[in-house]
């Protein structure tokens, strides 16, 4: 089977503390609908736990997307991210890379929906990713087969390498966001001909081919993200950063928008630009993207200032 986290799910708070006491307190709350990204409460111990029980299933902050939740044992160790393209037979894996949820440096604020990425990660080597992703993969898509589903497209699993190995948190069946932003400058291919194979059932004429360089993209968010923000500020400076990256960056837009007059973009979400640089190693990618970062202006604007340090042993 596949190496998961133990997990059950809920819809009553009482039988979700019984499981959170049997996990010893500490934990993971997660809202079971789609939540942006901001719908997992670590928590330390049982009051903990109940509190964020009561905003979910009480208090209704996540609505209807919030009726149900799971609750996983706490699980240390690295978190790596792993993407790959299935035809229904055939996975092709993606490279690591790395997402950085949490909204402050060192891993600290609540979770959000990642406030910036890098590729690759240097925590596992080919014949570790190959090895984790066919642990996975390959069990998961013979239970396809066994249950009559026939899944082709991107299969996104977020996983924790622990000391009893690797086991996965989650699954998604989409792209990671900012995992995209750095995948996309690597890939060699055409991801217009990967998708065909895939909708098509022939993933095994395909050899994913990548780029050597690194790519590091690191997320500008509105003031208070995610938390309450505010919208509508006056974004500066995106074509001067985007020239001075000599063809090596590019400012994904997100959370943005062309102002109502025609004038200048405008914030209008939590998360609102990826910057993203590549180069020939990690710290040039990290060095060029926040040189970018520093010359787009606007009001509030907040991001993080270690993405990728985990890599560089900078803590």
């Amino acid at each position: 089977g596949i190496p998961t986290a133990r997990a059950g799910d809920f819809t009553e708070i009482e039988p979700a503390l019984a499981f959170v006491e049997s996990l010893g307190g500490k934990c993971a709350v997660k809202v079971d609908g789609l939540a942006l990204g901001k719908g997992v409460f670590l928590r330390e111990n049982t009051d903990e736990a109940k509190e964020a029980l009561i905003q979910i299933l009480e208090n209704k902050s996540f609505g209807a997307a919030g009726s149900r939740v799971v609750i996983q044992e706490f699980l240390e160790g690295m978190e790596v991210s792993l993407h790959a393209i299935c035809d229904g037979k055939k996975a092709l894996l993606f490279p690591t890379s790395q997402d950085h949820k949490r909204a402050y440096d060192g891993d600290r604020g609540p979770n959000t929906g990642g406030m910036g990425t890098y590729s690759p990660a240097p925590f596992l080597n080919e014949e570790e990713i190959q090895k984790i992703g066919n642990s996975i993969l390959e069990p998961w898509l013979k239970g396809c087969q066994a249950e009559g589903i026939d899944y082709r497209g991107i299969l996104y699993p977020g996983i924790i390498l622990t000391q009893e190995g690797p086991k996965v948190l989650e699954f998604n069946s989409r792209f990671g966001d900012p995992e995209t932003q750095v995948y996309l400058p690597r890939l060699k291919n055409d991801l217009l001909e990967i998708i065909e194979a895939s909708r098509e059932g022939r993933l095994e004429d395909i050899q994913l081919e990548w780029e050597k360089f690194a790519c590091v993209c690191v997320v500008m968010a509105s003031g208070g993200y995610p938390g309450k923000y505010g919208k509508g500020k006056i974004i500066a400076g995106v074509d001067q950063a985007e020239a001075g990256g000599n063809g090596a960056l590019k400012v994904f837009v997100a959370g943005a928008k062309s102002s109502d007059d025609g004038g200048p973009w405008v914030t209008s979400g939590g998360r609102v630009l990826g910057v993203t640089a590549w180069g020939k190693d990690l710290e040039t990618a990290r060095s060029k993207a926040y040189q970018a970062v520093n010359q787009i202006h606007f009001v509030d604007a907040m991001w993080r200032t270690d993405i990728a340090d985990k890599a560089l042993g900078s803590r």
